[in-house]
């Protein structure tokens, strides 16, 4: 067995108090997957830019996480010709 790399690389902005990120999955037969995610900062709330940083990019990975398991899922059905349901 050798050795496999998958890369994530994740982006970051803000605007108007909202944080967005995205993941953006990099494997090597370049059928890469993005999640999303977002943040916003109530204005009442002390504004801590790693908190909302944090929860979008939390977000962005379990939206890719269920992208990636959805594709698993009908990769499997293409293959047994049965109905798959993994678990998210």
């Amino acid at each position: 067995m050798h050795e496999k790399r998958w890369h994530v690389d994740i982006f970051l902005d803000e605007n108007d108090n909202r944080t967005h990120a995205e993941a953006r999955l990099r494997n090597p037969d370049e059928t890469g997957f993005t999640g999303t995610g977002y943040a916003r900062r109530n204005p009442r709330d002390p504004g801590v830019p790693e908190i909302g940083d944090e929860l979008a990019v939390s977000r962005a990975l379990a939206d890719l996480a269920h992208r990636l398991l959805d594709a698993t899922a009908a990769d499997i059905e293409a293959v047994t010709h049965k109905s798959a349901h993994l678990g998210h």
